[in-house]
């Protein structure tokens, strides 16, 4: 069976909360993957690789242990961490569909 990189979930660990993302051209033509419910990208930034970016607060979110020279096309799946503010949480990345 073939897989597909087109959608995939992050699943908080500490209480099991989901966001599904979808594969879209994000803004600047850079490859990317738009929350479902939000304005919100994962794109491919080079020397950095697969990272949730704001404009503002720059990197908020990235693989736990591919580093950006092993990275594919598409986000690696397994451990993500994210921060915003103070807090900082830790994820799952599951390619679903």
């Amino acid at each position: 069976m073939m897989r597909s990189f087109l959608t995939f979930e992050l699943r908080r660990q500490s209480d099991d909360l989901v966001y599904r993302f979808h594969r879209q051209s994000a803004p600047g033509g850079l490859a990317g993957y738009k929350r479902e419910d939000a304005d919100l990208w994962i794109t491919f930034r080079p020397g950095l690789g697969w990272v949730a970016w704001d404009e503002e607060e720059g990197c908020m979110g990235r693989p736990w242990n591919v580093l950006p020279d092993q990275q594919t096309d598409h986000p690696p799946a397994g451990v993500w961490v994210s921060r915003k503010g103070p807090k900082s949480y830790v994820y799952d990345l599951v390619y679903v569909g």
